[in-house]
């Protein structure tokens, strides 16, 4: 018998294991962290700065961006336009609650 031989169906099962293990962590879901980013809203700037109603891209990056919204209703730059009415209505609209931070 050959010298390491008794450990060669170990190592095989142990690599086919491994194969595995790797094959359904890189398959499992994973969920992505939002990057808040303010500019992602700036297609709400039309519903802001008139009375249009907010455009369903504004809504999906609203959505998108919920995560983030006390994040910048706390930043002192960013507070003056989120705690507007035209803010309060779009995420009305958009049938998004306005966070209370």
């Amino acid at each position: 018998m050959k010298k390491g031989s008794l450990f060669g169906p170990y190592v095989a099962v142990t690599a086919l294991v491994l194969m595995l293990m790797v094959a359904l962590v890189t398959q499992a879901p994973t969920s992505e962290a939002v990057s808040c980013d303010p500019l992602e809203l700036s297609s709400c700037i039309d519903a802001v700065t008139s009375s249009r109603p907010p455009s369903p891209t504004c809504c999906a990056k609203l959505k998108e961006q919920r995560p983030c919204l006390c994040g910048y209703l706390k930043d002192p730059i960013l507070r003056q336009y989120m705690s507007t009415s035209a803010a309060k209505k779009i995420s009305t609209a958009c049938s998004i609650p306005f966070p209370h931070c």
